[in-house]
């Protein structure tokens, strides 16, 4: 079973729907029906949202990865909550006016520091997986 993946892609999928549902009001809001329309709040509010949709699926498959792999709850959990922070910084520091590069390079920090570890937690624990059995 996949619990502890079935719970961190639980909460990226609602702040997924929050960044989504920004998107949508600042759309009605502007009355713009394709792109950014030249504001730069939307502009702002449409990249948090597709910068989370190209980064969080690829960590979730590594974890759900770990956990088929019968990895300690704990190791499958730490890095999903890791993704979480990432992802909740970045989207903070790219949707408050003016862009606070900072936050959003924290966040990118904890992104990519996150997929890293969730790669070398998988090539280590399938080696030591193959070895062990």
């Amino acid at each position: 079973m996949l619990l502890v993946t079935s719970i961190i892609a639980s909460v990226l999928t609602i702040i997924f729907i929050r960044l989504s549902f920004a998107v949508i009001g600042l759309r009605r809001k502007n009355k713009v029906g394709l792109g950014s329309g030249g504001h730069d709040d939307l502009e702002r509010a449409i990249r948090a949202q597709g910068n989370f949709a190209e980064y969080v699926p690829f960590g979730i498959i590594l974890i759900a990865c770990l956990e088929l792999n019968d990895a300690p709850w704990w190791l499958v959990a730490i890095p999903g909550i890791t993704l979480i922070i990432g992802r909740l910084i970045h989207a903070k520091g790219i949707n408050v006016p003016p862009p606070d590069f900072s936050k959003r390079i924290l966040g990118m920090q904890f992104t990519f520091l996150t997929l890293i570890g969730l790669v070398t937690l998988n090539l280590g624990w399938a080696l030591f997986k193959l070895t062990v059995v």
